[in-house]
């Protein structure tokens, strides 16, 4: 099974191809690039460099979030596409889990954490058993010190990975009461083999979808329409203020 893998939730964007338990190529950037640049130019040196045929693959994973709305609209647009234009399937992985497939084998829990601002991360608790990824606590939105808590309280050592690290290191290390360390360069960012990898397990279980039905996840509204329902609730309350000025 040759599956394409597409990662740009967060501030890397990666692409990769995979063939059954072989990684045929990847390509992942973590620069100064908005994802609508990179990304398909990304995936067409690829398939240039491997002499890739598109009509070859048999399924498109895609990070399909939480992270970066931006990041995750452009992945899924371009996943969309191409699974439109080349019939193929969508395999929707979700990304705090792809994430954590980096550490493949781990003893330790594994804690990805991505920068949500606002002091929250989005993260989950993951642990290797049998050589299985084991969702201990599926992916979540919710503030760093929570999560601290979280692992206080289950006492186990614990490896951090992802873009959240640097952000909020000091925190851990200030807070934080069990062993635990930091994954280092090679593996601690989104990747798209990792991606694809586990778009292979999920294919193969039936765990696809048309382009049509893919859609992301973004696990809480943006920016954006935080700020409009604010406003729709200040206009509400200033309308409710008015009337009862006028009333006798």
């Amino acid at each position: 099974m040759k599956i394409l893998g597409l990662d740009s939730s967060g501030i890397v964007a990666s692409v990769a191809i995979v063939e059954e338990d072989n990684l045929i190529a990847e390509y992942t950037v973590n620069y100064k690039k908005t994802h609508s640049q990179t990304l398909l130019p990304m995936l067409d040196e690829l398939a240039k460099m491997t002499e890739l045929d598109m009509d070859t693959i048999d399924a498109i994973a895609v990070a399909a979030g939480p992270g970066s709305f931006t990041g995750l609209r452009i992945g899924s647009a371009t996943a969309k596409g191409l699974g439109l234009a080349l019939k193929k399937p969508l395999v929707e992985i979700p990304t705090v889990d792809a994430l954590a497939y980096n550490l493949y084998d781990a003893k330790a829990l594994i804690c990805p954490i991505m920068d949500a601002r606002r002091s929250q991360v989005y993260t989950g608790i993951y642990r290797f058993e049998d050589h299985k990824l084991v969702t201990v606590e599926a992916q979540m939105a919710v503030p760093m010190m929570e999560m601290i808590d979280k692992l206080n309280e289950r006492g186990e050592e614990v490896i951090f990975l992802g873009d959240g690290v640097p952000v909020f290191a000091k925190m851990i290390q200030e807070n934080l009461k069990v062993p635990y360390s930091f994954a280092p360069a090679h593996v601690n960012k989104q990747r798209a083999a990792a991606v694809a990898a586990l778009g292979a397990l999920y294919a193969k279980e039936g765990k696809v979808v048309t382009a049509m039905e893919h859609v992301p996840e973004y696990l809480r509204v943006s920016q954006a329409e935080r700020e409009r329902a604010q406003k729709l609730k200040e206009q509400e309350a200033a309308g409710e203020a008015a009337k009862n000025e006028v009333q006798p």
